[in-house]
């Protein structure tokens, strides 16, 4: 087994943060999608806290045109924190400061918004050859309910690559990519044979979705350069995870999926972005008893 194959330690994640964020017009014109605030934090600082949780603390951002509140809210700001630091704020000054201290955390600019296999594929040069996560800015995972930790040790059992798969209504499952499983010893890892690119729902061959953690090995990138735009003329990672899966796992193929039954927001969809924000500020000891208060007044009158 090679090097490249092998049990090497992930300490790298990529986060793309390239898109436009249409659905959240005329809020993201000026403003990046993954700024949108969760409470009291933008939703791109809780995937960098999953991913820092998880022992990664290296980050590279993909981004784009517009992105660069993203970039400052990274950054150090000093004007702000030597005006918290003179009247006092130690708390807000902690806040402050906990973005810029989180990791090492690097950006490339995606020129062209040709997929998210193409945004994968910029991460080369600063990835190498080491096996490294993915995680998309969209899904927010709920920190109560940690995946990619049990993802990273999968890989580091079994090598290849690993995906997060939720069970979803058959109903929606040409919302998301949908993998051919194989099941295995352990109930929440199965092998998969096949992915399909949002497929219709009689053509889908299994009620998983893939949603936005991945854990790769760096053959990816190689399969990424030979991989033609598909749906949407897009290079999708699909495409890629498709050819890994049918590859040999001493050349860096085998795709396994963890399948994730806890808490998960999809932060680019309206209507789960504000359920996330709701549920996640209802759980907090400083918010939460005066807004279940009021929720449930209004609830009531509701008709």
């Amino acid at each position: 087994m090679t090097q490249r194959a092998g049990r090497q330690v992930v300490r790298k994640a990529v986060v793309p943060a390239a898109g436009f964020g249409t659905r959240f017009l005329p809020a993201t014109k000026a403003m990046p999608k993954e700024m949108l605030p969760v409470v009291d934090k933008p939703a791109i600082q809780y995937v960098v806290e999953e991913a820092v949780v998880a022992g990664l603390d290296d980050v590279l951002f993909i981004t784009g045109r517009n992105k660069r509140a993203l970039e400052d809210h990274f950054d150090r700001n000093f004007e702000l924190e030597e005006v918290l630091r003179i009247k006092g704020d130690d708390e807000r000054l902690t806040m402050v400061t906990a973005a810029s201290d989180l990791a090492r955390i690097h950006y490339v600019r995606q020129g062209e918004p040709l997929g998210l296999g193409h945004a994968v594929l910029m991460a080369e040069n600063h990835v190498g050859d080491e096996p490294f996560a993915v995680l998309l800015g969209d899904d927010l995972i709920d920190p109560r309910d940690p995946v990619l930790v049990r993802m990273l040790q999968v890989r580091a059992e079994c090598g290849g690559s690993v995906i997060c798969l939720m069970a979803v209504p058959r109903a929606s499952i040409s919302l998301y990519g949908c993998p051919a499983v194989v099941e295995t010893g352990s109930g929440d890892v199965v092998i998969v044979t096949d992915l399909i690119e949002k497929p219709d729902v009689a053509e889908a061959p299994s009620s998983f979705a893939v949603i936005g953690r991945y854990v790769l090995d760096p053959a990816v990138f190689e399969v990424l350069r030979a991989t033609k735009p598909g749906r949407g003329g897009e290079i999708q990672l699909t495409d890629a995870l498709r050819v890994l899966a049918q590859m040999p796992e001493d050349a860096g193929g085998g795709v396994r999926g963890v399948v994730f039954g806890g808490r998960r927001y999809d932060t680019g969809d309206r209507v789960s972005y504000l359920q996330s924000v709701i549920q996640m500020a209802c759980e907090r000891p400083d918010l939460g008893p005066e807004l279940r208060t009021w929720l449930k007044e209004f609830a009531a009158e509701l008709p």
